[in-house]
């Protein structure tokens, strides 16, 4: 869906309802392919409303996606239920009609609001960093191979200590101080 700022006017006394349903799978698979695994049928419910010459859309967006988990990059369903609202103004001036915290964009020579786009970059941006499967949730082992193994940071800092060699020459001052070693 494509709009213009002049197509909304016409909703200035009863907004634009949206209420459809969206297969974004094959567009955001290919564009983010390491964060992005599948994408079902995304279902949306919201509104335009056009107001002095700026359009603001507000939506809900209903999806599920299929991400790789962070540790073993094995396939996990995470689903999702957000709202997301942003404004489109043409003219620089109308920016002073908005918070700071507000999501407003400049359209510029007769740009056309593009909602698939804009619903697309929502979408990705409720990915989390860290996405874990339930099994690594639930405290199953790190995963590891032959000769190889992930080890936590706190095991990592443990096993440095522990193989932390003495220099042969201070070996015996080490002896003089033995509560030394232990306030590490």
């Amino acid at each position: 869906m494509k709009w213009s700022l002049a197509e909304l006017h016409r909703y200035q006394n009863e907004p634009l309802h949206i209420q459809s349903t969206f297969d974004l799978n094959a567009s955001l698979t290919k564009l983010f392919p390491d964060i992005i695994l599948g994408v079902a049928p995304v279902k949306v419910d919201g509104y335009v409303t056009y107001d002095d010459g700026d359009a603001t859309i507000s939506a809900n967006v209903k999806t599920t996606l299929t991400v790789p988990s962070s540790r073993s990059l094995t396939p996990v369903q995470l689903p999702l239920d957000f709202d997301f609202s942003e404004t489109y103004i043409d003219d620089r001036s109308h920016f002073s009609r908005y918070e700071d915290d507000e999501v407003v964009f400049l359209l510029q020579d007769r740009e056309l609001i593009d909602f698939d786009t804009a619903l697309a970059e929502n979408i990705v941006e409720q990915v989390p960093l860290r996405v874990l499967s339930a099994d690594e949730k639930a405290g199953k082992p790190m995963p590891n191979g032959k000769g190889w193994s992930v080890i936590s940071e706190d095991d990592y800092e443990a096993e440095k200590r522990q193989n932390q060699k003495v220099d042969p020459r201070l070996a015996k001052l080490q002896k003089l101080f033995p509560d030394q070693d232990e306030k590490k």
